[in-house]
């Protein structure tokens, strides 16, 4: 998959519907977010999704991507994300995506730190 298509496969995760986590998350994905439970499933994630409203705009920034293996593209980035007006959202994040087969792609990790935000202790 080349740079341009990675950053749509990744900016239609941010603004795209619980569908887009239907087609693009793996069963077997892991990710840590800042809300409660923190660590999330596949599952999890789609359940969050559906009940977060879509951010209107992702914009990435500090891009960088890596392909340690035939198959494995690991990329972070900074995000600045909006949605409506005024509600604004900016992490640094890393996400790794697995090939399935020809043009078929999967997240199977995605991390968020946000900027400007207290992440409390579990419990």
């Amino acid at each position: 998959m080349d740079d341009d298509r990675i950053w749509e496969f990744e900016r239609e995760l941010w603004v795209g519907g619980p569908e887009a986590y239907e087609r693009k998350v793996a069963e077997d994905c892991v990710m840590a977010l800042p809300q409660a439970p923190y660590l999330y499933d596949r599952r999890a994630a789609i359940e969050a999704v559906k009940a977060t409203p879509r951010w209107d705009e992702a914009r990435f920034e500090d891009t960088c991507v890596e392909r340690p293996h035939e198959g494995l593209i690991v990329i972070a980035y900074r995000v600045r994300a909006r949605r409506g007006e005024g509600k604004e959202y900016h992490a640094l994040c890393t996400s790794t995506l697995r090939r399935l087969g020809h043009e078929q792609w999967v997240v199977i990790q995605h991390q968020q730190t946000p900027f400007g935000v207290v992440v409390a202790e579990p419990g």
